[in-house]
Parts: C-alpha cells; sequence; structure tokens
C-alpha cells in the first residue's frame, strides 16, 4: 500500500500559523476586553482617590474630636453623570458625617495608602475607595476612615468604547498576517535546501565547519551544526589518543603475561611453577591497574571538559576519601584541620576532586611504609578570592628537584620507583583537575625527610560571623570619628581599579563615604576592572549643582536621601530609565517609573542622652515629646536639636512628612520654639551634640546613623516611635547626561542584589530594602523595633506637592515663625 504524500512544511507552518493567529486574535480581544475595564477602573480609580484625598485633607481635630469641612471640590474630580456616596469614620469607627451606611462591611483605615473595592450600596453595585488619616487626641493616635463611592457606569460606558475602537484593527490586521506568513515562509526556508546540498556533498570525515551565507536566524541553526561537528571531533580525536594509549601502555604488560603463561605450560618443576604463576600474578595486577588508571583518566577528561560547578564541602571530602581505603590501610592515615576550615566549601566537581585526592593518597600509601598525613589549612585571599590548602605528607624517599615538573606528565615515573606497580597517570590527573578548578599543584620536600603535596584551590566562603560584626564595628567607628572630629569636609576619594581598568565609575551621593566605601569595595569584588570616583556632597548642592552643570567630574549617578528632589530631577526628564532584573522583587513604594530607585532602608528616630533622660522617662511618640517640653521648657531650653529644614534637604522631606500625616506636628514645632530648639543640616552633629550631653534629644535623625554610633560605644538611646515611624530609601538615579551609563546601571544592579543589600543589611548599617534579605540590619529586624505604623515616604510624584516654591516659602515661613532658633544654625553639609 502506498504511503500517502507528506504535507509539506510550508503548508504546516503556514496552518499553524493560522491556528495561532486566529487564536490570538480571539485571546487579544478577550485581553482588549479585560484591558478595557482596567484602564477604565484605572483612570475613575484615580479620581476616585483624589476625591477622597481631598477630604481627607480637610480632617480636623477640635477639642479632641474629628470634624470635617467638606471642600467644595471634593466631587468635583468624579463623573458629573454617575452617583456618589461618601462616609467618615472616627478612629474606633464611630459615624462622622456622610452616609452611615456605606460599605460597614468593609475594614477600617490603617494606612494612609488607597484600597479600593466593589461592592454594592442602596442594592447599586459601586467602586469604593479607602483612605486613611492619622490623628493624634487625648484618648490617643488613630486613623479616620475616609470612603467614596461611585455607580459604575461611565466605565462601563467607557470600556465599552475601547473595545469596540478595537475590534475592527485586529481583524483587518488577522487577515493581512495570513497573507504575510504564506510568503514569508517560503522565503524563509529556501536556505536549508542551500545547508541540505552543502551536507549531502561531504565525505563522513569531513567534520569542518559548515560555510554557506544564510540569513541571521538561519546561522543559529549552522552555529548549532558547527558546534557540534566541533565537540564529535574533540570527542573523535581524545577517542583515539585513548585507544592508541591503551594499546601502547597495555601491549607490554598483556605481552609479559603471555610470555609467562606459556614458560608456565611447560614448567615441570614446582618451585618454579610457583614463580612464574606469581609473575603471572603480578603482571596482572599491574596491567588491571594501568587500565583502571587509564578508564578513570578517560572519565575525568570527559568530566573536565563539561564541568558541572555543585557545592562540595572539603571536609566531607576528605572524610569519604580517607573511609574508602582499605581496613589495614586506614591506620597509617591521619588528618589535620584548622578550625576555621570545617564550613570550607569548594565549587566544582566531586568525582574529579575525590579522584584527585585519592590518586594523591594512594601514592603516598604505596611509596612510604610509615604514617601519611592529610592537612587541610585557610591559605588567605588571593586575586580576590579566600583559598584552601590540601597536603598529603608522607615519609617515603621523596622526590628528586630534577624530576618534579616531569613526574607531572602523563605516563611519566620516577626513577626510585623499587619495583612499585604504577602507571605514570596519577600526578598528571591530579594536576589536570587541579588547574581545572583554578588551583596549583607543588611537589615540596617535607621537613626531616619525605614528600608534601600541597594543593591550593580557590573557594567563596561566607566570612565568620565574628569578623563580619568586626568589620561592622569598624565601619561604625569610622564614621563616628568623622561625625566627631572632622564633619564640615566634604570628600572626593578615587578607587583605583583592582585589575587592569576598563572603565571609571564617577559617583556624587549624601552618603558618608566610610559607609558607602563598604559597596565600592563589594561592587569593585565583582567587577576589578572598573575604577570608582566617589564624591560625598549634601543633598541640596547635588541638586543644584547637577542643574547648574557644575558637578565635577560629571556624574554617572547620583544617589541621595532627598527622594523629592531626586524625583523632581526625574520627572523634569534628567534621568535614564534602567529596568533593572531586581526591581520585580523591590517594594513598589521604593522605585518609580524604573528612573529613581531606593535601597536602603532607614527610619528617623528620636534619640536621647540617657544621662540627661533617665530610661523609662524618654518620651515614646511624637505626642509625648511635645507634651514633654511644653511642660518642662526650663530643663529643655537649648537642649534639643533638630533639622535646619530650610538648608537640608533631607530634613525638609522629614518635616513635610511628619505635617502632612501627623496632627501634632505644628504643635511639636510650637515646644521646638518655647525651647529654642538647634536647628543643625547634618545627623552626625546633632548625633554628636546628645552623646556629649551637650544635647538632652534629637528629632528626626536617621536610624542608620545612629545605630551605627550606638552600637559603636556612642552613649545614646534610641526611640523608634510608637505612633508611626516615618522610613526613607535612599536613591540612585542615573543622569541622562552621564558619560557611562552603563557602568551606572552595572551598580545599580549590584545595589539590588543579595551581594549590595547584604552590605547594606551588614557593614554599612544603612538597612536591607529587599524582603528575606540577610544581615543584622534587614527590613524586618527594623520594622519590629518600634510599635508604631511604618510609613514608608514612598518614590511618587506626590512628594513634588510640598517642593512647589510658593507652598514650599509658606512653609519655611511658618516653621521659621513658629521655632525662632535663637542659636547659630551649624554649617554641616546635609545628609
Amino acid at each position: 500500500m502506498a504511503q500517502p504524500k507528506p504535507t509539506s512544511l510550508r503548508w504546516r507552518v503556514f496552518r499553524l500559523a493560522a491556528v495561532l493567529l486566529l487564536g490570538s486574535a480571539t485571546l487579544l480581544i478577550v485581553f482588549i476586553n479585560d484591558y478595557a475595564n482596567r484602564a477604565s477602573d484605572r483612570a475613575f480609580d484615580r479620581l476616585l482617590s483624589a476625591s477622597a484625598l481631598s477630604i481627607s485633607g480637610a480632617v480636623q481635630i477640635e477639642e479632641g474630636a474629628v470634624v470635617l469641612e467638606l471642600p467644595a471640590a471634593a466631587f468635583s474630580m468624579v463623573s458629573g453623570q454617575e452617583r456618589v456616596f461618601y462616609s467618615v469614620l472616627g478612629p474606633r469607627g464611630s459615624h462622622v458625617t456622610g452616609y452611615p451606611d456605606l460599605a460597614t462591611e468593609q475594614p477600617l483605615a490603617v494606612s494612609d495608602v488607597a484600597v479600593f473595592a466593589d461592592t454594592v450600596h442602596n442594592g447599586e453595585p459601586v467602586r469604593l475607595v479607602s483612605v486613611g488619616r492619622l490623628v493624634s487626641t487625648d484618648q490617643g493616635t488613630g486613623w479616620v476612615t475616609i470612603r467614596v463611592a461611585e455607580t459604575l457606569g461611565a466605565r462601563e460606558a467607557l470600556a465599552n468604547e475601547i473595545l469596540k475602537n478595537a475590534i475592527v484593527p485586529v481583524a483587518v490586521l488577522t487577515l493581512l498576517a495570513l497573507g504575510l506568513v504564506w510568503v514569508v515562509v517560503g522565503r524563509a526556508l529556501a536556505p536549508l535546501a542551500v545547508i541540505d546540498r552543502v551536507l549531502r556533498q561531504r565525505r563522513p570525515d569531513d567534520l569542518s565547519p559548515i560555510e554557506v551565507p544564510v540569513p541571521t536566524e538561519v546561522q543559529r541553526l549552522v552555529g548549532g551544526l558547527n558546534g557540534f561537528m566541533e565537540r564529535l571531533g574533540v570527542s573523535t580525536e581524545r577517542m583515539a589518543g585513548l585507544v592508541a594509549e591503551a594499546a601502547h601502555q597495555v601491549r607490554n604488560p598483556l605481552a609479559s603475561l603471555r610470555a609467562q603463561s606459556e614458560l608456565a605450560l611447560t614448567e615441570t618443576s614446582e618451585d618454579t611453577l610457583r614463580e612464574r604463576v606469581a609473575r603471572i600474578h603480578d603482571g596482572a595486577v599491574e596491567a588491571s591497574h594501568l587500565v583502571s588508571q587509564l578508564l578513570m583518566d578517560a572519565t575525568i577528561s570527559h568530566r573536565m571538559d563539561a564541568i558541572s560547578l555543585q557545592p562540595v564541602s572539603v571536609a566531607a571530602l576528605v572524610d569519604e576519601v580517607v573511609d574508602r581505603l582499605d581496613p589495614d590501610l586506614r591506620p597509617r592515615v591521619a588528618v589535620k584541620r584548622e578550625r576555621d576550615t570545617d564550613a570550607a566549601v569548594l565549587q566544582g566537581d566531586r568525582v574529579c576532586l575525590r579522584e584527585m585526592l585519592r590518586n594523591l593518597l594512594s601514592n603516598a600509601l604505596a611509596y612510604s611504609d610509615g604514617q601519611v598525613e592529610i592537612a587541610v589549612s585557610s591559605r588567605g585571599r588571593k586575586a580576590g578570592l579566600q583559598h584552601i590548602g590540601l597536603s598529603v605528607s608522607d615519609r617515603g624517599p621523596g622526590i628528586a628537584d630534577s624530576e618534579k615538573d616531569e613526574l607531572l606528565k602523563r605516563f611519566v615515573r620516577g626513577t626510585g620507583v623499587d619495583g612499585k606497580i604504577g602507571s605514570g597517570l596519577g600526578l598528571a590527573m591530579a594536576c589536570r583537575v587541579i588547574e581545572g578548578h583554578g588551583g596549583r599543584l607543588q611537589l615540596l620536600d617535607r621537613a626531616g625527610g619525605g614528600l608534601e603535596v600541597m594543593v591550593e584551590l580557590p573557594l567563596e566562603r561566607d566570612i565568620d560571623q565574628k569578623q563580619k560584626v568586626a568589620r561592622a564595628l569598624i565601619s561604625m567607628a569610622v564614621l563616628a570619628v568623622l561625625a566627631f572630629a572632622n564633619p564640615m569636609e566634604t570628600e572626593a576619594q578615587l578607587y583605583p581599579s583592582r585589575s587592569q581598568q576598563t572603565g571609571q565609575l564617577v559617583i556624587a551621593g549624601t552618603t558618608d563615604t566610610a559607609l558607602f566605601a563598604n559597596f565600592i569595595d563589594a561592587f569593585q569584588t565583582q567587577n576589578p576592572g572598573i575604577a570608582v570616583h566617589y564624591s560625598e556632597i549634601d543633598s541640596l548642592s547635588l541638586y543644584n549643582g547637577y542643574l547648574a552643570d557644575t558637578l565635577e567630574p560629571a556624574p554617572d549617578l547620583l544617589i541621595s536621601s532627598a527622594a523629592d528632589l531626586q524625583l523632581k530631577l526625574a520627572n523634569d526628564g534628567h534621568a535614564l530609565r534602567h529596568p533593572s532584573p531586581w526591581l520585580d522583587r523591590l517594594p513598589g513604594w521604593a522605585q518609580w517609573r524604573a528612573e529613581v530607585i531606593g535601597f536602603t532602608y532607614e527610619p528617623a528616630v528620636i534619640i536621647y542622652n540617657p544621662a540627661l533622660i533617665p530610661p523609662g522617662s524618654q518620651p515614646r511618640s511624637h505626642r509625648e515629646l511635645a507634651e514633654l517640653l511644653e511642660t518642662e521648657p526650663q530643663r529643655f531650653m537649648r537642649k534639643v536639636a533638630t533639622y535646619d529644614i530650610a538648608r537640608s534637604g533631607v530634613g525638609y522631606l522629614l518635616a513635610s512628612q511628619d505635617q502632612q500625616i501627623s496632627s501634632q506636628f505644628w504643635r511639636l514645632a510650637a515646644a521646638f520654639g518655647r525651647v529654642e530648639a538647634l536647628l543643625s543640616d547634618s545627623s552626625p552633629e546633632i548625633l554628636a551634640g546628645v552623646a556629649a550631653g551637650q544635647l538632652a534629644i534629637g528629632y528626626n535623625v536617621l536610624g542608620s546613623y545612629a545605630f551605627a554610633q550606638q552600637a559603636a560605644g556612642a552613649q545614646i538611646g534610641i526611640v523608634v516611635p510608637d505612633d508611626y515611624v516615618l522610613v526613607l530609601t535612599r536613591s540612585m538615579l542615573i543622569p541622562r547626561k552621564a558619560p557611562n551609563p552603563d557602568l551606572a546601571r552595572a551598580f545599580v544592579d549590584f545595589a539590588l542584589s543579595p551581594s549590595g543589600q547584604s552590605v547594606a543589611a551588614g557593614p554599612s548599617a544603612l538597612g536591607s530594602v529587599m524582603p528575606q534579605s540577610q544581615g543584622s540590619w534587614t527590613q524586618e529586624r527594623i520594622s519590629a523595633m518600634g510599635q508604631g505604623a511604618l510609613q514608608p515616604i514612598a518614590l511618587a510624584p506626590v512628594l513634588m506637592v510640598a517642593l512647589d516654591p510658593q507652598r514650599r516659602s509658606r512653609f519655611l515661613a511658618s516653621w521659621q515663625e513658629i521655632v525662632s532658633p535663637r542659636v547659630p544654625r551649624s554649617a554641616i553639609s546635609g545628609r
């Protein structure tokens, strides 16, 4: 029976393409319908949340009660054709105003983040938004809940309009695509015929690369074929070499066996026959050993060509090799390990490493009669990597200096083997394994006689916890010295490359150089060819200097704790977008448009001097701090300090956020004025004053600096407020005019990676923003230090509201009028 004619590849591809295109068109319409609904929801949700936020801004506290004068513009933002409902609930859920039955099943607000829900009111489906407003009353601090809802008619009308306008283009494009597929498939498959013709004309032993001009897409197929033929050629060559070596090396012992066996067959003397049989046995053992070594040599050659890196415990490797020894040889082996090598882990091929050590140990046992010692030791850092040492020492005859290099070659044996069975492959195989793992092998004369084979292999190992603590304390101590001794100096530091330089990254930032050096060190460990130039500068000077183009040298990366100024630069078109692969793990509030990207987690805290304010009497909230200053103004006269918000970018950011979130802000400002608070633009200066006893209290100090100095021994107490805690993140921005944007992108990726976040959570004490990071200062641990509501300062356009010139001017004027400082301001640059 005749076989049916196979369908052409062109027709198969066309049918598959037609099915996929029609299926895709159907899915696209479903997606467009879903997108239309989501787009409509997003558009109207923003208007709905804006309405709720405008109501939230009008919430006030009068005589301990929540009051609201509904803004006239509150409902002008929502659709004029839909029904609108609203309600305002007090901190404990008591009704303040609006519709008392609106969404009573929804939970009360616990933050100022807008929360949306679909629900039913008066029998109609509605879209609801809930936002919170933090207030403080005599009964405590709590959240006022503002809810606004509207019916869905306008949303559905917009979604239907988007869907109708999209269906016709989808249908037309699908038909055009089918026609193009038919034409394109025919032309795309033509180069395959060329490759087929070239392969058919070749001899079976011709494994040279295919050199045919084909399109780029088909070049990958040609590259795959060439790569396969290259690997096949290498394997064929290796197999031929193995066969040749085996034939050459096995011929002599086999010939000897044959000759001895023929003589044994004709031997009549029993003693001579025994001697012949003994020689046959020795020859068989030698041949067996040689074949085993040849097979293991082939196995190692194959595994080293396709080495698969995996963690290999050095201690377990040594124990495995020793445990596999014959019981009569085991007592001759002693193992010594340095204490800090028990947890050492190599990255390599376990089988190859095991056979390497087994060969070295077998040689030592075979060529000596006494004790053999295996020692494991730490060899320090070389080329940026930690090394481990493995030595095998014996009391045998040793090796002459003139033979040491020759014995590392295949099938070469020394002059003093004394009839020992061997193949001359063991040391050569060991040397190949060690070099393949980036190490080296040395044959050394052992003190007192004998041979010591020293192996050094690189490994990556987590730094001992004590070393981590020591490094952190050293960094903190350096920070303290800088803060106390010479805080006015602005630093510019060049960190040379660690190998041949391939580029220079220029960073301008507000982080203290001593702290940021930890990031630079870790970055250069991964990128040894990159030099880093770091300039430390205050936040306002950084912002103004970039706009005026006066920063020298021109920066590739800007890093600042003043997130609002960074966002303003990005919003005005001065930033390059960088969709780092780590952004998916970063909290949404810590990045904006992949242009401003945060990498630390730093709370604003209250610090105090334990000698002036005994522990237990310190204020635990913003309200308690205001009450303390109001009731004891003489005790705290000129003993309180906070940021000079006119000169400190981060100080202004924290103050503007305080004003938005807390109803106690202006009361606290008035209390500062009553005690003639010192205004400074430097966290280190405030910390120094509190630690020295010149100040009793510091307000809104960055927690990272406070934690660092306290750990370094400074006499300060730290309060993470119990009502709310502002948390900021230092942000990175790649300027549009950056000379080396690719290097800046590499640093951003590093700072967000586990390696960079371990620096933030460890030596620098700036706090890691990535969830589930490892270290002493993680987001989770810092968050657990206080009981207040965490308020991360989100990287969002709302930050720019406080930067409006008129609003900023009025805010600073009110602050100045209320606080009225009567002591000179510090000249230290803001951080």
